[in-house]
């Protein structure tokens, strides 16, 4: 009997020592190298806060820091909308559905390196099939260079991040949307509710905690946002497309910084874990649990 209480542990032991080994000891030993210089070649070397000093007193990290904001402006609120108005239009039983719902899922299981390079080669300013269309369909005589223009580079690649991603959080919509009762858009429409005043007062109420969900996931991986930016620009044209998750790729792989890399780390925990506590805050003022 004894030895029965303890089989359940050992079955869960492999996932724990995976979770100590390859996640909890690793953010411990880049908290501690936050404050050291390594370059991996030579032994580390403590510096207290010196590495946040120069963090903090960069003009580099805050251009930085507001190319991540404004990639997490336009990428969380274009895949919760779409992803919701997508899921809206295929949660319906109709027939050959699910070939629809596959293809709008399809970005999301594809290679992100593929999509980056296609997607580089159809906004490629000389021989990009976007710029060619518009050249010989819309006679737009200088289209712009998608990629190389310091003001426009940003917002293309979120625009690629929301269309590769998209699909996922339409998967998460439509699992909402298909676990409301339908005896309320009954009752609603006995009552001659519209269909915009059943979505409104309705789909929208009983899917907050799907939101709120989709809300979080999103925003975190708004801040993860390295695969797409390292295949199609580099953080270039020069520093206008770098964000967080790429200067800590940068300076750890590249410029062999990695106790600087791994302040920034830790400020990119930092914030997103700010975010999603005031998220959790405000959680209870809008998101119902129950019908």
């Amino acid at each position: 009997m004894r030895t029965k209480k303890y089989v359940p542990y050992l079955f869960l032991l492999p996932a724990i020592i995976g979770l100590f080994g390859f996640r909890l000891i690793p953010i411990i030993w880049a908290f501690l190298m936050s404050f050291t210089r390594w370059s991996v070649y030579a032994p580390p070397q403590w510096l207290g806060f010196a590495n946040y000093k120069e963090l903090f007193g960069s003009d580099l990290f805050r251009e930085v820091l507001k190319n991540t904001f404004i990639y997490t402006i336009i990428y969380v609120p274009g895949v919760m909308i779409i992803g919701l108005i997508l899921a809206v239009l295929v949660n319906n039983r109709l027939k050959g559905i699910a070939f629809f719902r596959g293809l709008l899922f399809a970005p999301v299981v594809t290679s992100a390196v593929a999509i980056g390079m296609v997607w580089g080669w159809i906004l490629s300013p000389r021989f990009g099939i976007l710029n060619h269309v518009l050249e010989h369909w819309f006679s737009i005589v200088n289209p712009p260079a998608w990629l190389g223009d310091r003001n426009i580079a940003l917002i293309a690649i979120a625009f690629v991040a929301v269309w590769q991603r998209v699909g996922y959080q339409m998967i998460l919509f439509l699992a909402g949307l298909q676990d409301i009762p339908t005896i309320f858009y009954e009752a609603a429409r006995i009552d001659g509710a519209s269909r915009w005043q059943r979505f409104w007062k309705i789909t929208l109420p009983l899917l907050s905690p799907t939101t709120f969900f989709v809300l979080i996931i999103s925003i975190i991986d708004s801040f993860r946002n390295f695969t797409i930016i390292y295949t199609m620009t580099r953080g270039g044209p020069g520093s206008s497309t770098t964000t967080l998750a790429y200067a800590i790729y940068q300076n750890a792989f590249i410029f062999s910084r990695m106790g600087y890399a791994s302040s920034l780390a830790y400020i990119l925990l930092i914030i997103v874990g700010t975010i999603t506590l005031i998220n959790f805050y405000f959680k209870k003022r809008w998101v119902k649990y129950k019908y």
